[in-house]
């Protein structure tokens, strides 16, 4: 305690009493002129030494007395006064304090001295504003209930969204509800002081529905008895409506997937498969069971696809193409797959596959009408030519006989040259049509693929030398082996090569040359016959595939090129046209290895023919 020395008696008995020191506050005497005379201990810890001093100087750092002064006031009409007011502690820090001021009278009842004690809230009003701040801004609905279900406290979001309802049941702020929710959690927190979660749906102050999952806890301090809960609510409005958006289209998607009629086929990023439709178990004629989760999608989908993902690629588009069932049996499709990626990252891949036996068994059905509807209509041709084949052959006959009779050898050799060629003419033509007419199952046998076109060069050898024509032959060595019907491919190359010696000989130019190539690339053998004959316009490139279609006159068919269609479309494979007038054209005979069929008579469903210009 200090004090100064010329304190008055009456002073001294208030400073001299044991309870100056003892109280737990801060506590001074100032003089009429605000200079302070006594501190105790819990003052000089408070505000620093003191006596001396003006209180304002002590108090808040000031160099004149406060507005408002409570101190001088109490001077004026003794009044006791409390203040709430804020200064400065002896380390500069702010401080918040509550001070009660009382008058100290003389022996002739004048006010020489004031007493002023103060306590110190400055932690208490931090922690208060604080919990206040918290309890407001909290980014969830609280509020606070009795036991009579009245919120006594709603906080800023809770006005917000439900409205300034204070004092009202809380059932009715959140769900504007005349009676107590069936499954309240704070009935239940009330019932036994335990926490509760449960799932709510309110109604906001604009009508709108709220989902929220609430929290409530017992709001006591310290003790088993209690008279308020604090709920804490999440607003999950927003997510209840995407989860439930999800869903939807999820359902949608199982639905469309399920329902497709193309098989559908993914795999995540370590290519084991995670859906199977229902057309793909048909197709594959596997269950889905035994395959998701459990196999590889390399086991069902083409190389060219599993090579693309494996490469880092992002989609492929194969028109035609083939699988294998768990049969073993070889079925076209059409496919279209995708990588699905998350940025530079795999996240697996999708394969959507269109079954095309039932397309190619109608294709196969319309060449065989075609074919059939052809050979209909074109009776009258093939009576027309064999009437003129016949007559050549009468012709001969009479110059033959003609000749032996008079014995003249050089008219007999005439006539026996019109009888071969006649012969020959109908031999081609017969020969031709059964070929395009009949049915016909490949006989296939592992063949080496070159093997087929050295027979065909050393068919035509001198056949070109004699027309002037310059045979080339340009083999890829090391082909190996394919399941093929050698004498199938054999007469189709027989017809390309032979076509195309037509079209140099019809050309007229100096350098005549036909080229056999045999190749293989990406799985697929393939067979080039390149000329730089006449070469096909528009029109007749249209046409060059249709029935009976002959640039040769009396010389041709037009069943060649349809035959060697039909057959390389049995062996699985198409043919390929390139041409320009007067430069020349190249046919290509593409058979890929997955589409070969199989030993043992089973037959391909063809392929389409492509064309395009060079």
């Amino acid at each position: 305690m200090q004090t100064t020395p010329d304190l008055p008696s009456h002073v001294r008995e208030w400073v001299g009493h044991g309870l100056f020191e003892q109280v737990p506050s801060s506590v001074i005497v100032i003089d009429r002129e605000l200079e302070v005379v006594a501190t105790n201990s819990n003052f000089v810890r408070m505000f620093g030494e003191a006596t001396g001093k003006h209180c304002y100087e002590v108090y808040k750092r000031r160099d004149r007395p406060c507005e408002g002064c409570q101190a001088i006031a109490t001077f004026v009409d003794g009044v006791v006064r409390i203040s709430d007011t804020h200064g400065v502690d002896k380390n500069g820090q702010p401080a918040h304090y509550v001070v009660h001021i009382a008058p100290i009278e003389d022996e002739a009842g004048e006010i020489t001295h004031v007493i002023e004690m103060s306590y110190d809230v400055t932690e208490s009003r931090l922690l208060q504003r604080s919990y206040n701040l918290l309890f407001e801004r909290v980014p969830c609905y609280v509020t606070v209930i009795d036991r009579d279900y009245r919120v006594v406290r709603a906080n800023e979001l809770v006005r917000d969204t439900f409205g300034d309802r204070v004092g009202g049941h809380c059932f009715t702020l959140l769900k504007q509800c005349d009676t107590r929710c069936a499954e309240c959690p704070a009935m239940k927190t009330f019932a036994d002081g335990q926490s509760h979660t449960s799932r709510q749906v309110g109604l906001s102050k604009s009508g709108e529905l709220t989902v929220y999952v609430v929290s409530t806890a017992p709001l006591s301090s310290g003790g088993r008895e209690f008279e308020h809960v604090i709920e804490m609510a999440v607003d999950v409005t927003e997510s209840e409506q995407l989860s439930e958006q999800l869903l939807r289209e999820s359902q949608f998607r199982h639905r469309l997937t399920e329902s497709a009629i193309d098989a559908v086929v993914a795999a995540d990023a370590s290519g084991t498969i995670r859906m199977f439709n229902p057309a793909a178990e048909k197709m594959f004629e596997v269950d889905a069971l035994e395959v998701t989760g459990k196999r590889q999608m390399s086991e069902f989908l083409p190389e060219e696809f599993v090579d693309t993902v494996a490469a880092g690629g992002s989609s492929l588009q194969l028109p035609v193409t083939a699988v294998r069932n768990t049969k073993g049996e070889v079925l076209p499709v059409r496919l279209s797959g995708t990588v699905l990626k998350e940025g530079d990252h795999v996240l697996g891949a999708a394969v959507f596959l269109q079954d095309l036996r039932e397309v190619k068994r109608l294709e196969q059905e319309k060449l065989d009408n075609e074919r059939l509807a052809a050979v209909g209509s074109t009776v009258a041709q093939l009576a027309h030519g064999i009437k003129n084949i016949l007559t050549g052959l009468e012709g001969g006959m009479y110059v033959t006989r003609s000749g032996i009779k008079k014995g003249y050898a050089e008219r007999t050799a005439k006539g026996w040259d019109i009888l071969e060629r006649n012969v020959r003419r109908i031999t081609i033509l017969v020969k031709g049509f059964l070929s395009f007419s009949k049915g016909h199952t490949p006989k296939v046998v592992p063949t080496d693929p070159n093997r087929i076109a050295e027979d065909v060069i050393d068919l035509f050898r001198h056949a070109t030398q004699d027309a002037g024509v310059e045979l080339l032959y340009d083999p890829e060595p090391g082909i190996a082996e394919a399941q093929l019907d050698p004498e199938d491919i054999r007469m189709c190359l027989e017809n390309l090569v032979a076509n195309a010696i037509d079209a140099c000989q019809a050309s007229n130019k100096e350098d005549q040359a036909v080229t056999v190539r045999v190749r293989e690339r990406g799985g697929k053998v393939i067979y080039e016959v390149s000329d730089n004959g006449v070469g096909m316009d528009c029109e007749i490139k249209k046409k060059v595939f249709t029935t009976f279609f002959t640039t040769k006159g009396m010389g041709g068919t037009g069943l060649g090129l349809l035959a060697t269609r039909k057959i390389v479309q049995e062996h699985g494979g198409q043919v390929e046209m390139e041409s320009l007038p007067g430069e020349g054209s190249v046919f290509r005979m593409v058979l890929p290895r997955r589409s070969l069929p199989a030993p043992g008579g089973k037959k391909h469903q063809g392929a389409v023919t492509n064309q395009r210009s060079a």
